[in-house]
C-alpha cells in the first residue's frame, strides 16, 4: 500500500477519534444540538473524512470501504451545501456509520 494512502486512513482514523473525544461517552442528540461550535468541529471532521476518502479512490479504487461514495457526498454536501445540512442525518451517520468506517480502517490497517 502507497504511503500517501497510509497517511490518508491514518487522517481518517484521526478525524474518527477527534469526534469521538468531542461527543465523550455521553452522546446525547440535544446536546449536539445546542452547541453550534461542536457541530461545526464535527463537520469540519466529515470534511477531511470525505477528502481523504475521494484521495483515496483516486490512488486506489479496488480499496473497499462501504459507503465511501456516500461518504463523500456529506462531505461535498458540508462544503457546498452548508445551509442545507440536516443534523439529524449527520447525527445517524455519527452514531450508525462511522463505528463502521472506523472498524473497516482498522481492518485495513491490519
Amino acid at each position: 500500500m502507497e504511503i500517501e494512502i497510509k497517511k490518508y486512513l491514518f487522517d481518517i482514523q484521526e478525524s474518527i477519534n477527534s469526534i469521538e473525544n468531542y461527543l465523550g461517552k455521553k452522546r446525547d442528540f440535544n446536546m449536539y444540538l445546542a452547541d453550534k461550535m461542536l457541530r461545526r468541529a464535527i463537520e469540519r471532521e466529515f470534511e477531511i473524512i470525505g477528502e481523504a476518502l475521494n484521495r483515496i479512490d483516486k490512488l486506489d479504487s479496488s480499496i473497499n470501504i462501504s459507503g465511501k461514495r456516500q461518504i463523500i457526498g456529506v462531505r461535498n454536501r458540508v462544503i457546498h451545501g452548508y445551509d442545507k445540512i440536516d443534523d439529524g442525518i449527520i447525527w445517524g451517520i455519527i452514531v450508525r456509520y462511522l463505528p463502521v468506517l472506523k472498524n473497516e480502517i482498522r481492518n485495513i490497517f491490519l
